[in-house]
């Protein structure tokens, strides 16, 4: 590696630290702003050589990492956690931006680094698909909550299957103010824009799944159908970095954490570190158990009687984690090949 260096990105600069193992030459600075522009052409500098960088996995570390990787340059995306435990340490140091980027840059010289994984292409672009989709549903459901407080504050009769049925009954009753009316309606009218943006990308992810290998051997599980297939695909990503399928649950945060010293025990609660829509994913899939034809009904009925369904459907979702391990480092390569 004759020139290593180590970037910390920030929404307006990206701050770097890098030295050159054969001359000994070092330099350090500030790309700004921070775009795909201005990177490429600090890039520029280094043309002809070899050369890695260590970028810290935060917002950005995309664009960075792709311009890296087009300059022919080698790169590694650092966990901002346990990056910032290995160059500061658990007490408070000092740290600035150029301690950080000098931190990284020694992490990649030691072989310290704490990777994480970078999704190819096909990846990213299905998971901000995926992200987008979650977000417009988590939207969707803010609004109906919205309609609901609105007509309890009215004094207006609680309606179930808000969305389902005759719309206008929702602002045709009598106990609604009309400003209370023209707002329900108004709610309608967004509710209806975010169904269309909804469908259309629920069409583009389900035949994404229908078709990508990957996906089709997790639809394999019960539970797991063509939408949250693509989910826990792209969100699990490469199972072959995991050395163990309990690395792979503690990845998606449903591993149930444990703090015990001299003989006192905190309550044991979810871990919830990974990635929020894997969890979600497994979850919804873990809660299909309930089901009499189920294979793992058996086991989530035991589970709800001695605690309750909640965390019998999440102690099938765990299950469902390993599973998807296994199938995923089972195809190798084909899990992630081009459709």
């Amino acid at each position: 590696m004759p020139i290593v260096g180590g970037c910390d990105i920030h929404r307006t600069q990206v701050t770097v630290d890098w030295v050159d193992d054969e001359t000994g030459e070092s330099g350090r600075g500030r790309i700004a702003p921070a775009h795909r522009e201005t990177v490429r052409r600090w890039l520029g500098q280094f043309d002809g050589k070899k050369a890695e960088f260590v970028v810290e996995g935060c917002t950005g570390w995309r664009f960075v990492t792709e311009e890296c990787q087009a300059a022919g340059f080698g790169v590694h995306v650092a966990d901002p956690g346990e990056a910032a435990t290995a160059i500061h340490g658990r007490k408070k140091r000092a740290k600035t931006d150029r301690i950080d980027a000098r931190g990284l840059r020694q992490l990649l010289e030691q072989g310290r680094v704490p990777e994480s994984w970078i999704p190819p292409g096909q990846v990213l672009e299905v998971r901000t698909r995926v992200r987008l989709y979650h977000d417009l549903m988590g939207e969707r459901d803010a609004w109906q909550h919205r309609i609901q407080a609105l007509l309890f504050h009215h004094g207006a009769v609680a309606q179930r299957g808000l969305l389902t049925g005759d719309r206008s009954r929702l602002h045709t009753s009598t106990a609604l103010s009309p400003a209370g009316a023209e707002t329900i309606e108004t709610i309608l009218r967004v509710i209806d824009g975010l169904d269309t943006e909804v469908e259309r990308l629920r069409a583009q992810l389900t035949t994404f799944g229908s078709r990508q290998p990957g996906c089709r051997e997790l639809q394999k599980e019960y539970g797991i159908g063509k939408l949250l297939s693509v989910v826990i695909w792209c969100e699990l990503g490469d199972s072959r970095r995991f050395h163990s399928s309990d690395a792979a649950v503690r990845h998606t945060g449903l591993d149930v954490t444990v703090y015990s010293s001299n003989g006192k025990l905190a309550p044991p609660h979810l871990a919830r570190q990974g990635p929020p829509l894997l969890r979600w994913a497994l979850f919804e899939a873990g809660k299909h158990a309930s089901r009499v034809k189920s294979p793992d009904h058996e086991y989530w009925q035991q589970v709800a009687e001695r605690l309750d369904r909640k965390r019998a459907s999440l102690s099938v979702a765990r299950k469902l984690a390993r599973r998807c391990h296994h199938r995923l480092r089972a195809l190798g390569e084909e899990a992630f090949a081009e459709i």
